[in-house]
Order: structure tokens, then sequence, then C-alpha cells
């Protein structure tokens, strides 16, 4: 009999933002004239924006020419999107990432748990407390986690907790870990981080081989031109971190799918004999092998 993956069964019994979903619902169909404000997943409320609509009304007019049809797209994305990308979210904030350490895909959400691939089963890996479930559900469905406590609480992760104690800033791991993840603007709690918090956990990631998972899915939120955009604008950063970015939020994408993610060439890890290791040929290769780009 086929063997399945013992480790599915740790999770909970469902994924938190489809269980949300369940229990509005049947409230809204028991109660259908309460106004519901719903905390859930964090979904857009406006329509794509008319420059976004006219410019799929000509690729589907592209797609219907012989002459400007399109098959399967190159697996990073296309070169004109990967450009404009780095010219626009990164170089004009002056931060040197090139078009070739852009890999575009179908979500942050897909690529936060899919960068786990490349990564070893014995990494150490702390998640703020609270955190977005994605980071946590992929790490225990890999086998990186033990059992779920009564709390909740999965044995093997590092959990750095984020309350008004600490004014939702979560404190350096006291032990060292292997692979960081970090949300700015945060989800769920709306916090920022600033040119110093940042700084702090570059330089611990460089201090101790770690590599951080920046989420960056909500940086057009962001108002305070002292605040980072990305943790690319802290130096020393594009040895230690790579980073996921979405058009969920900035363009309503929330329906349409298409995100990209960010692996410098200098991201380096090391294999199990202790020899140094480039991330991004390893991500390349894992990208070209299990995506077929985005239309």
């Amino acid at each position: 009999m086929a063997l399945i993956n013992d480790h599915y069964l740790k999770l909970k019994a469902g994924y938190l933002f489809p269980e949300i979903g369940r229990r509005v619902n049947r409230f809204c169909e028991e109660n259908p004239s309460a106004a519901v404000i719903k905390l859930g997943i964090g979904d857009v409320t406006e329509p794509l924006p008319a420059a976004i609509r006219e410019a799929m009304h000509a690729a589907i007019d592209e797609m219907g020419n012989s002459a400007t049809f399109r098959g399967y797209g190159p697996e990073q994305g296309y070169a004109f999107l990967r450009d404009a990308i780095a010219r626009n979210d990164f170089q004009s904030r002056g931060v040197d990432i090139s078009a070739d350490e852009i890999f575009v895909s179908d979500g942050s959400k897909c690529d936060t748990g899919n960068i786990l691939d490349i990564f070893g089963a014995d990494n150490k890996v702390a998640v703020t407390d609270p955190v977005y479930p994605v980071y946590v559900d992929t790490n225990v469905m890999i086998g990186r986690t033990g059992p779920a406590d009564e709390s909740g609480r999965y044995a093997g992760l590092t959990y750095l907790p984020v309350t008004a104690e600490n004014n939702f800033v979560p404190a350096l791991p006291e032990s060292p870990v292997d692979l960081i993840y970090l949300c700015y603007p945060n989800n769920p709690t709306g916090t920022v981080a600033t040119k110093e918090t940042l700084k702090q956990w570059v330089d611990y990631a460089r201090a101790n081989g770690s590599i951080i998972f920046f989420d960056a899915a909500y940086e057009a939120f962001i108002t305070d031109p002292e605040i980072p955009h990305s943790i690319y604008e802290i130096e020393g950063a594009k040895e230690v971190a790579i980073e996921f970015r979405s058009f969920s939020k900035n363009a309503g994408f929330t329906g349409t799918r298409c995100a990209f993610t960010v692996v410098p060439r200098q991201l380096k890890g090391k294999t199990a004999t202790g020899e140094s290791a480039d991330i991004h040929p390893l991500w390349n290769r894992r990208h070209c092998t299990k995506f077929n780009g985005v239309s």
C-alpha cells in the first residue's frame, strides 16, 4: 500500500483562512441581516485599475494573432517585466538588484512555501508569534517540526513573541537559527520595521550564517519615507536574505496571480559537508523544473 507523508497528520484540521471563510459563510446564512466585518484573509476590495485592464485586453488580442501569439514563456518571467521590477521597485530606491535576480511567479504564498525545497531538513527555523500560518504549516509539511502542543506551537520551531509588551518588535533569537521568517509591514500586526531593526537582523544573520526570508507583500502600504520598502536597503542584506513580493495588494491581483521573489547572486548556503554553495542557481533549477511561467 502506498505510504502517505505522515507530517501532514501533524497539521490542524484545516488551513486557517478557508476555515474562517466556512464559519463566516455559515454565520451569514444563519444571520442574513448581520453586517459582518471580515478580518480573515487579506483580500482586496477594489477592481483592477484601467491601465491593467487595458493591458490585459491588448495581451488577449496578441494571443489571438498568429504573428504575436506566445506559447510557453521563460520560467523566470518575461524580460520586460523583470527589467521593470528591477528598475522601479529597487534601483529607483538606490538598491542594486538586477533583473536576473528576479523570479516571477504566481504568488508569494507559493514561493514562501516552495523555497523550502532547496534547504535541508535539519535547518533550525524561527518565526514570529503571531505569524502568517503559511510559514509554519509548510515547515510542518516538509518534516522540519515535531508535533504541536496544546497551545498550537510545534516542537522544533523557535517562536519569537510579538506583543504589546515588546512593542510588537521580536527579539533576536537567544540560540542560533538557520532560517528566519520576517514579514514587514507585518501580517497580522501591521507593524513596520525601521532601518535600525532590519540592520539588527541582517547583522545577526551575517554573524550566524543564517538566511532571512523577508516577506514584503505589504510594502505598498508604507508611507513614511524613513521606513525601508526592501530589506536590501540595508547594507549586507544581499548576502543573507531572500525577498518575496506580490502584486496582490498594490495592483489588486489576488484573483489574477502574479508575484516575484528576489534571490541575490551573493547569497550562499552550505552543503552537508560544509562547502559553500550559491543559492541563486539552486532556486533557478527548482523554478525551471517545477514552474512553467506566468501569463
